[in-house]
């Protein structure tokens, strides 16, 4: 990345650390007693526990500059829980059995993230040292015209990959990437075809570990099936299904707008990235095939990625039990997929380093210089998704969630019609703000549940306009695992990918908010299945805002 910020951008950088640490110290009433268990923060469930991600999100796009964002972000929720103590809120900072930063990188969740993304990585500088890679760009390029057919494939291959999100973006953008820098799409726009088929269609996928997530979200008391409430809520989820439709408008249509826009022209003219950050550049280098193996065999890539795609979704069903009698479904709910992707991702590993031992297009010494390779490749998001955990952390410390639930059980007893839309609001809200989809449903389902009886139609709309709005939020945050990923994916600057994705993200959304209006309307009045009428009618929307888009650039 550039080494510095603009004057202005140092300026604001400047100011902004001063204030929000002033206001952090000032507004820190009571330091409390940090050694006892029952200890809370002053501030504890208020409107001030979503101040250190508003502070770290706001700076990361306004200075573009993410790593000294996300700091700043955690320690002002470190001063914030520590009531203005210096030595406390170090010690929170680091140290917290539930938000510090050594104890999110230890998080046996967190950890084999770390180690998936550096397998992973190492697998993606083996493939492309082969010339594996080079030879699939070279054979999907004479079968590849145009650059729609580009996208449209890159689309077509995230829609298959639905056990992770994660996954989808790290796989299919390591496949991906060459073909559309060969057809010049930037880098920019990859990023956003990679994070809007990833937890788009895990979201309505009933075989990924998005399904068991949302299935363990419904308590129990209820007696309702959690797996057969996230089928119902399929048709109900209006922005997955809208943010699909949007990305088959904006890609047949050629169609850029905003931010992107200027990327994607940028683009044709040879500039795949606009700005000057290179932030994998050396990588790619270093990832370049020898001169010996240029020539190298389409097979090279296609074995490793069919292996690595069969082994991740079966060490998934190991860790639950598909080989122990456990069904597909049941073995899918019961997942551990953190647990089967590290597993799947390091037997591919080895099967791609056999089967280029025996090719003789790799040696041993090869071998052990791609692990330090491929984690040098991904050294980057890495740091961006311990920060992200840390911040995340701190939020959770300051009772975040316990604000928003306050808020939605006061507002669900009075506006019942109006709640899958209020969810959907608080949804995108509290999604954006943490960066998790998950954390974010697992907290309002539960307050669905209790507003409605099991058997209603509105409890599904409710629940599914919940899911929605993780997705969304999850879709458009910088702190997001998913929007983490999807960047490295791309090999895309991540404020890059940011900015230019929030425009087309914020459009479903909109009209998403839109068709949960009517749904909620509906359902409460009728109490049927007509409520789905929500779905054409964000189509609607968002396609009257795509054609309107598309006759202003012919206008200019």
């Amino acid at each position: 990345m550039k080494s510095g910020f603009s004057g202005r951008a140092r300026l604001i950088h400047a100011v902004g650390i001063l204030c929000v640490i002033f206001v952090a110290v000032g507004i820190a009433l009571t330091p409390g007693v940090m050694d006892d268990e029952s200890y809370s923060p002053a501030l504890y469930a208020s409107i001030w526990a979503l101040l250190p991600p508003v502070v770290a999100i706001t700076l990361a796009l306004v200075t573009k500059e993410v790593y000294s964002s996300l700091f700043l972000g955690i320690l002002v929720g470190a001063f914030l829980y520590a009531g203005g103590n210096g030595e406390k809120a170090l010690t929170t900072l680091l140290f917290h059995e539930e938000g510090g930063l050594v104890t999110g990188i230890t998080d046996f969740s967190h950890a084999s993230i770390l180690v998936f993304v550096t397998l992973l990585g190492t697998l993606v500088v083996m493939m492309n040292r082969s010339g594996g890679a080079a030879a699939f760009g070279r054979w999907a390029k004479a079968k590849i015209k145009t650059r729609v057919g580009a996208e449209m494939a890159t689309m077509l291959m995230g829609l298959l990959i639905f056990v992770d999100d994660g996954f989808n973006c790290m796989t299919v953008g390591s496949v991906m990437r060459p073909i559309t820098d060969s057809h010049k799409v930037s880098r920019a726009k990859l990023a956003y075809l990679l994070d809007a088929t990833a937890a788009p269609v895990c979201i309505i996928a009933p075989i990924s570990c998005w399904a068991a997530a949302v299935s363990y979200a419904v308590p129990a008391e209820y007696e309702i099936n959690g797996f057969s409430m996230f089928i119902r809520t399929i048709p109900y989820n209006f922005y997955a299904l809208g943010t699909l439709f949007m990305l088959l408008c904006v890609t047949l249509w050629r169609l850029d707008f905003g931010a992107m826009r200027v990327h994607e022209q940028n683009a044709l003219n040879g500039d795949l990235f606009t700005t000057a950050d290179r932030p994998y550049g050396d990588q790619e280098k270093e990832e370049t095939a020898p001169e010996d193996v240029k020539n190298g065999k389409i097979s090279n890539l296609v074995i490793p990625v069919v292996t690595l795609i069969v082994c991740c979704i079966l060490g998934m069903g190991y860790t639950g039990g598909l080989f122990s009698g456990a069904g597909i479904r049941d073995a899918f709910a019961d997942a551990d997929s953190a647990r089967g992707l590290v597993m799947g991702t390091l037997i591919a590993t080895l099967v791609t380093f056999w089967l280029y031992m025996s090719r003789n297009v790799m040696t041993f010494k090869d071998f052990m210089e791609s692990f330090a390779a491929g984690f040098r490749s991904m050294c980057a998001p890495m740091i961006i998704l311990i920060l992200s955990w840390n911040l995340s952390g701190m939020t959770g410390l300051l009772g975040a969630a316990s604000f928003i639930q306050r808020v939605m059980e006061s507002s669900a007893a009075e506006l019942t019609m109006f709640v899958p839309a209020i969810v959907f609001i608080v949804s995108v809200f509290l999604a954006f703000s943490t960066g998790t989809s998950w954390g974010t449903f697992t907290i309002l389902i539960p307050i669905v549940c209790a507003v409605f009886p099991a058997d209603s139609e509105m409890l599904v709309i409710a629940i599914a306009a919940c899911l929605a709005g993780a997705v969304c939020g999850d879709h458009c945050s910088p702190i997001s695992d998913t929007t983490i990923m999807a960047s490295a994916g791309a090999h895309s600057d991540h404020i890059n990918h940011v900015t230019t994705q929030l425009p087309y993200a914020l459009t479903v959304a909109g009209a998403s908010a839109v068709g949960y209006l009517l749904s909620g309307v509906i359902g409460y009045h009728s109490g049927n299945a007509l409520a789905v009428l929500g779905l054409p009618l964000t189509f609607a929307a968002t396609f009257g805002f795509v054609l309107f888009m598309k006759r202003r650039k012919a206008e200019k």
